[in-house]
């Protein structure tokens, strides 16, 4: 077995963690966040995510007994925050599968530091966007009509309907992320287990980890479970947002009538996914101390993918108009000029600014590198890409094909704390989840590192072991 106090050196020119990091170190560093006393400034930070979350009850509640009349929703603009916010949500929860799944297929390694992150981050944002589905109809105890079952009047759901591909879309990516992100957790729970000196606390670990002992064959079988899972995770991060695009793509509302709308939903996703990955993990390596696993070269990589993303979503804005000019439709053009000249021209600015010009600041090292600068960036990016479905959704629907029927949508106060609602929901999850559970894959970060053979040979990569100490077959296992 590698020794757990072999010096950790570089691969390739991304130092995975810093010089003076050993094994014993790495577990110390991520365990002893769930295992020390809560500091204060979490009881103080859950104690403002559960009267948001509190705020959300109010606010469904109030929906459900008055109805969506409550809401701003207007005609034409049938659809204002909530569908908004839903996308918005969804797009979020995509940059953790991207980390998780297809990173790992290409054997990116240095994923292994921000990979359990992101796949939480999913999980919560998904949970937020899924709420979004079933208040939005009005009568929500009717919202078993979305499932494939059929109701009391023997009538299966309307499959045509492109609320029935979301739900279907949704509920798949959600199952698959989940599994995917506990499959992942099953070794660290097992290290959390076999250090906890509370009873309680190893009961817990210990039937979460599934009886994992860190032997070969466990290994063998981990391997090919996470390999399997990343392989199904990864057509979803393109299908699930492609079908989201589909509830616009699919109508003939200009604006929306566009095949452009999947690639561009998808590398919008990625973008806004990203950009709360990095707010959020900003905040815990500061707070946590994990800079010498999570480094700067991570962060810059990121900011690397963000620059790629954001360049794909400003060629998408360019080609919206561009299309809308060149088909010769007078509607398209209409549409194109009254997004920068209509009443939401104040939408259309920041959409553009924060998400198209604003991170073509990170083609320089100093952009990416200060810590400063990425938290700027990175919450302005979140707020433009709300902003573009914002754009996208109620800039489109505010005015018809007749003049008459245009109109103009504000939100209301049951809209704004339905919104602050659910960040309030999103954050006392994560927050749970900082608390009990590993922020950072402590298996995978070590699988990673090159060790010394302990006959001499250089360059191999073992598993750390740690949760199988009881194990009589502790056979490191070479990575692949």
């Amino acid at each position: 077995m590698a020794s757990p106090y072999l010096p950790i050196r570089e691969i390739g020119e991304i130092p995975l963690v810093r010089e003076g990091e050993t094994f014993q170190s790495i577990t110390d560093r991520i365990a002893r966040v769930t295992e020390d006393k809560t500091p204060r400034n979490w009881w103080i930070a859950f104690g403002i995510s559960l009267c948001f979350l509190g705020l959300l009850g109010v606010c469904v509640g109030y929906l459900l007994w008055e109805g969506v009349g409550v809401w701003g929703n207007n005609s034409p603009s049938y659809w204002g925050w909530d569908i908004t916010n839903f996308v918005w949500w969804i797009g979020i929860g995509h940059a953790g599968t991207l980390i998780s799944a297809i990173l790992f297929i290409f054997r990116q390694k240095w994923r292994t530091s921000i990979n359990r992150f992101s796949e939480a981050m999913t999980i919560f944002a998904v949970m937020c966007a899924g709420l979004y589905p079933g208040i939005h109809v009005g009568r929500a105890w009717y919202a078993y009509y979305m499932f494939p079952v059929p109701n009391q009047m023997s009538i299966w759901p309307n499959f045509k309907s492109p609320l029935m591909w979301d739900i279907f879309a949704v509920s798949t990516y959600f199952t698959v992320s989940l599994l995917f992100w506990y499959v992942g957790l099953i070794p660290d729970l097992a290290t959390l287990r076999d250090r906890s000196m509370n009873p309680r606390r190893q009961k817990v670990y210990g039937f979460l980890a599934l009886g994992w002992r860190g032997s070969n064959r466990a290994w063998q079988h981990y391997e090919r479970a996470y390999l399997i899972l990343a392989a199904i995770s990864t057509p979803l991060v393109l299908s699930v947002h492609s079908v989201v695009s589909f509830d616009f793509a699919t109508s003939v509302l200009p604006g929306w009538h566009t095949t452009i709308f999947p690639p561009y939903f998808v590398a919008g996703a990625v973008y806004s996914g990203f950009g709360l990955v990095m707010t959020l993990m900003l905040v815990a390596r500061l707070i946590y101390g994990v800079k010498s696993i999570v480094t700067t070269q991570h962060l810059e990589l990121m900011c690397k993918v963000m620059l790629l993303t954001s360049s794909l979503v400003g060629y998408a804005y360019a080609m919206e108009f561009f299309i809308a000019y060149y088909s010769g439709n007078t509607w398209e053009r209409a549409w194109a000029w009254m997004r920068i000249t209509g009443p939401y021209w104040w939408a259309w600015i920041p959409m553009v600014g924060f998400n198209a010009v604003l991170p073509q600041l990170f083609w320089f090292k100093f952009f990416r590198t200060n810590l400063a600068a990425l938290m700027v960036i990175s919450i302005l990016v979140n707020v433009g890409m709300w902003f573009e479905r914002f754009v996208i959704i109620v800039g489109s629907t505010y005015h018809d094909f007749i003049p008459g029927s245009w109109g103009y949508f504000r939100p209301t106060i049951i809209d704004i704390g339905t919104y602050a609602g659910t960040m309030g929901l999103f954050f006392t999850l994560f927050l749970l989840f900082l608390r009990w559970l590993p922020m950072i894959a402590i298996a995978e970060v070590k699988g990673v590192i090159p060790a010394s053979d302990p006959h001499g040979e250089e360059g191999h990569e073992y598993h750390s072991n740690e949760g199988g100490a009881h194990d009589p077959d502790l056979e490191p296992v070479p990575g692949e």
